[in-house]
């Protein structure tokens, strides 16, 4: 299918009448290049790397300078070294602060680096505040490939004509992102698409500086531990390849439409599958308002209120009932879609390429810290949002928690959008974990991101709403749930293997440990009732590991081996 058919067919009256535009000029379209080999690569990053140090140098010199404070003998090998530095910086960074020099070296070295920046953007508990928001500033509609390779790419992952699969294909993207670009497409049945390809080349090139930049995290960790920089690596370069795969975008829509499936005002858009593939997701179009669009502040005030209710209802689900969220959320990606003539509008979620997961464990915490927050307990907030994070060697974990109940009980006095929203409360005592040496898992700063693109989606649809009150029905609805009794039984069914196991070596421990009594008190003792001391011992850590198999703990295992051990160490202990 050429560009100049599917432009006719547009104009002849194709899907072109929808509330969010189908697409917008200024892409930049660049030619498909063989991506450069590893040591090429890592020459380039190299000297960008380098360029970086001395451009930081430069203006560290250049700010101390500023400050007053670059006098004296002490200071002059560092002026000599940022002399020596500046003829190695671009001359349109060599004057620019450093924050602003990383943003432009990770734009200069391409997608994998912009989407790296785009993470570090998101860690203020563990980066400086200029240089997070500098990195917000970061490229967000990256250069586009040409339509016929774009084409070509749906062609060669499908192994079918493209005439034969869609009517219609829109040659003009409508998004473009670090990894992919999306299309508009009509299908052979009818149905309105959106085609999201992965760009050539760029799996290879991710899979290049991921391997570039996990030995400069390890370097980098021997030198600034303190901004955790092999974490972050490690935790970038997991999403990302992942975000790679279109089968696995498809697989988290499938998730989320199942995990929402009681829940008919809150949508998702389907996959289909038959034109789907590793590097092309065909996912149905679903036309909505952004919360800012001017469109969606014309609704009703009942429906507003309605759909802040059920957004609210969907982030706290997935955060902490689901453990499964969203990842990338912002304005573009939460959208308003209109319900039929007599339906109110629902809330729809898009681009789930990136997702979280919160383990059993900490989604537990998060949801017990949120429960705390909206309720006004700031004590306990505090106590588990420091059960989540990890504290580094020289952590302060009582620090920590004294000064987030500090701030929490001052947004319980003054909560308001404008002044101090639970969001910036949120993100404030996760910024301030830096200050105490306590880190967090990505997740939770992901957590953040969800709760604020929510606050601020909010507060555009209906200014001055009060997110905890509306937060409260839901997060106790969740909080119930999880202690139903049927849940409570599931979680016990789920540790039945362990408790069979553990029933089965029961007799066997209690027949050793009779034989082991009889052993003994045939010896001299001065104590004779020695043995049986151990063999009661032993006997009680197994009827106490069924106990706790029953509660759904999972443990039955671990105490029967702990019996064991115990019976051996008292069975060394009361030797002669």
């Amino acid at each position: 299918m050429s560009p100049e058919v599917t432009v006719q067919a547009r104009r002849k009256g194709k899907p072109g009448g929808q509330l969010v535009p189908a697409a917008a000029p200024g892409f930049e379209v660049v030619p498909v290049t063989r991506p450069a080999g590893i040591v090429r690569r890592a020459m380039t990053t190299n000297r960008h790397i380098a360029g970086l140090i001395a451009g930081g140098l430069v203006a560290f010199v250049r700010g101390r300078e500023a400050e007053g404070g670059g006098r004296g003998l002490r200071f002059v090998p560092l002026r000599l070294a940022a002399l020596l530095a500046r003829p190695f910086v671009r001359r349109d960074l060599v004057g620019q602060p450093f924050p602003v020099q990383l943003r432009r070296r990770l734009e200069l070295l391409g997608p994998t680096y912009i989407k790296l920046g785009q993470i570090l953007s998101l860690r203020e508990d563990l980066l400086p505040g200029a240089v997070t928001a500098e990195l917000r500033n970061l490229l967000d509609r990256l250069p586009v490939v040409p339509f016929p390779d774009f084409a070509a790419t749906v062609e060669r992952d499908l192994g079918r004509p493209l005439d034969e699969m869609f009517l219609w294909v829109d040659p003009m993207p409508c998004g473009s992102a670090s990894i992919a670009q999306a299309h508009r497409a009509t299908t052979r049945e009818g149905d309105p698409v959106i085609l999201k390809v992965v760009k050539p080349g760029v799996r290879e090139t991710l899979r290049r500086d991921v391997r570039l930049l996990r030995i400069l995290g390890r370097a980098l960790q021997a030198v600034v531990p303190r901004y955790q920089p092999q974490r972050i690596i490690e935790e970038f370069c997991t999403y990302t390849l992942r975000e790679a795969e279109m089968r696995l975008e498809a697989d988290n829509l499938e998730t989320f439409a199942a995990n929402f499936a009681d829940e008919p005002d809150v949508v998702f858009p389907a996959v289909y599958r038959e034109y789907s593939g590793r590097d092309v997701l065909c996912m149905e179009y679903l036309a909505g308002l952004r919360p800012d669009a001017p469109e969606a502040q014309a609704l009703s005030e009942e429906d507003r209120q309605r759909l802040i209710d059920r957004g609210a209802g969907a982030i706290i689900r997935m955060l902490y009932r689901d453990g499964f969220f969203h990842a990338d959320l912002h304005p573009a990606n939460l959208i308003i879609v209109p319900g039929e003539p007599d339906e109110p509008p629902k809330v729809g979620f898009i681009d789930l390429g990136m997702v979280g997961r919160l383990d059993d464990e900490l989604r537990r915490t998060l949801l017990y810290y949120y429960y705390s927050l909206v309720m006004g307990d700031a004590e306990n907030a505090a106590r588990y949002l420091a059960t989540g994070a990890t504290p580094g060697p020289d952590g302060d974990p009582a620090g920590f928690r004294r000064d987030v109940r500090e701030i929490s009980s001052r947004w319980r006095r003054a909560a308001s959008f404008e002044s101090f929203s639970l969001g910036q409360l949120v993100l404030e005592s996760v910024r301030r974990g830096a200050r105490y040496r306590m880190y967090f898992p990505v997740e939770m700063v992901l957590m953040v991101k969800a709760l604020i693109t929510y606050e601020g989606a909010g507060h555009l649809l209906l200014p001055g709403f009060d997110v905890a009150e509306v937060s409260r029905r839901h997060i106790r609805a969740v909080f119930v749930q999880q202690f139903s009794p049927i849940r409570l039984v599931q979680e016990a069914l789920r540790g039945a293997p362990d408790l069979v196991d553990a029933m089965v070596k029961l007799p066997l421990l209690v027949t050793e440990g009779l034989r082991f009594m009889e052993r003994t008190t045939r010896k001299k003792r001065e104590n004779p009732l020695a043995g049986v001391r151990g063999t009661i011992l032993a006997g009680f850590c197994v009827v106490a590991g069924s106990v706790l198999a029953a509660s759904g703990m999972r443990w039955p295992f671990w105490g029967a081996l702990f019996a064991v051990a115990l019976g051996l160490g008292l069975r060394r202990g009361e030797r002669p």
